[in-house]
């Protein structure tokens, strides 16, 4: 039998979680592992130390992320600790038209809206092992001051339940050994790509 010509489609894949749980860390395992592209933010927050532009994060003025929202231009967006962040649509569509996979790292409202767009979407909600360890992962960063982290804290358990009510993610993950996470999450981007479709077809 001919085989048929057409790219076998890509595979769309959400990591979602609270402040400190290490979503940053596995994308960019993954993304090494599978292999696979990072989708690159955009936001209107200012950088942390470390972080660069258009490769930790697209950084823009207001102004600039209003019209790219407008023009169709982000594929889901989000109001987060008072400021914006979205995700391009086209990388999104030229990775699975292409056949490649992709990593987004974006909130439980984002992987709501990508959801409805896109129904094939793989996505995963990472949970802290413990509270305590938590918060030793964000202190660890030195960028937040005392009144932030504690709204971190207090926000993560809130989005731990809306996560399971909004039936959005296809599994829950406690993040307590890194390979093991990895390990898991990339086990299903291979199936689904060999299977060429969430039901196998």
């Amino acid at each position: 039998m001919r085989q048929s010509s057409t790219p076998t489609r890509g595979v769309a894949v959400v990591i979602s979680g609270p402040s400190g749980v290490g979503k940053s860390t596995v994308c960019h395992r993954l993304c090494q592992l599978v292999p696979a592209e990072f989708s690159v933010s955009v936001t209107t927050r200012q950088p942390r130390p470390g972080e660069q532009n258009d490769r930790d994060y697209h950084y823009v003025a207001p102004a600039e992320f209003e019209r790219l929202r407008d023009s169709g231009g982000l594929v889901e967006w989000a109001e987060v600790y008072g400021n914006w962040y979205g995700t391009p649509a086209a990388p999104i569509q030229a990775a699975l038209t292409e056949g490649r996979v992709i990593i987004l790292e974006i909130d439980i409202q984002g992987c709501l809206q990508v959801r409805k767009k896109l129904p094939e979407v793989l996505a995963f909600f990472l949970l802290p092992p413990t509270f305590d360890e938590q918060r030793r992962r964000i202190e660890g960063r030195r960028t937040d001051d005392a009144e932030v982290i504690q709204r971190r804290l207090a926000r993560a358990d809130g989005e731990i339940r809306f996560a399971h009510e909004a039936g959005c993610y296809d599994e829950f993950i406690i993040n307590d050994d890194l390979k093991e996470t990895v390990d898991a999450i990339h086990r299903r981007i291979i199936a689904r790509l060999e299977s060429g479709g969430p039901q196998g077809s």
